[in-house]
């Protein structure tokens, strides 16, 4: 009997805890990113892992951002190519803004991020040889550059959902994986056909 009221109280504090913990999260808001469209910032469990994914992400999406103007601004693009550029500029964009405003809510500092290890960043040759690259070719180097690009999202995602601590980092983290791995086929298809 001591052991089933135990159990019992036991059971009901494991779900107060876990309500407690839902009611800290800001999740859903404008194009279904968590913590959009709120003013609090999200819950105060922030560990290591959540802060470096943050930090790290944010360079790594606006390098993807640069990456897709640069597209964008050339001539005799394939369509397909376009469509995608603007996909991931449409997605990428508010995706900084929400991280730059969890960082300013942590009170933490961008720091240097250029001498962090960005997984699938493009060198500064990587970035001449798209900017350089014309028609037919440009669409294959920004699909072929992009691709890698993702690939390290997603290792840094993955990272994230293994070791992070906050619920809305996490499920940015998940909703990056997912997007960018969809996105990751569709590149790989078009490449197939140029």
């Amino acid at each position: 009997m001591k052991n089933r009221a135990a159990a019992t109280a036991a059971i009901t504090l494991t779900a107060l805890l876990a309500l407690a913990g839902c009611a800290g999260t800001t999740t859903g808001g404008p194009g279904n990113m968590p913590g959009m469209g709120s003013s609090a910032s999200p819950a105060a469990d922030v560990n290591n892992a959540d802060m470096q994914f943050t930090m790290m992400m944010i360079p790594h999406h606006e390098q993807a951002v640069e990456m897709a103007d640069m597209i964008l601004g050339k001539d005799g693009i394939d369509e397909r190519v376009i469509t995608m550029a603007e996909q991931i500029k449409a997605a990428q964009g508010p995706e900084i803004e929400l991280m730059e405003s969890w960082l300013a809510d942590w009170g933490t500092p961008m720091g240097d991020m250029d001498a962090m290890d960005h997984g699938g960043m493009m060198s500064d040759t990587d970035m001449q040889a798209l900017e350089d690259a014309t028609g037919a070719q440009a669409s294959r180097v920004f699909l072929e550059q992009m691709i890698v690009h993702h690939e390290g999202a997603i290792d840094m995602a993955q990272t994230e959902v293994d070791n992070g601590q906050n619920a809305d980092v996490i499920a940015l983290a998940e909703a990056i994986i997912a997007s960018q791995t969809t996105e990751m086929t569709t590149m790989e298809d078009i490449l197939a056909t140029l």
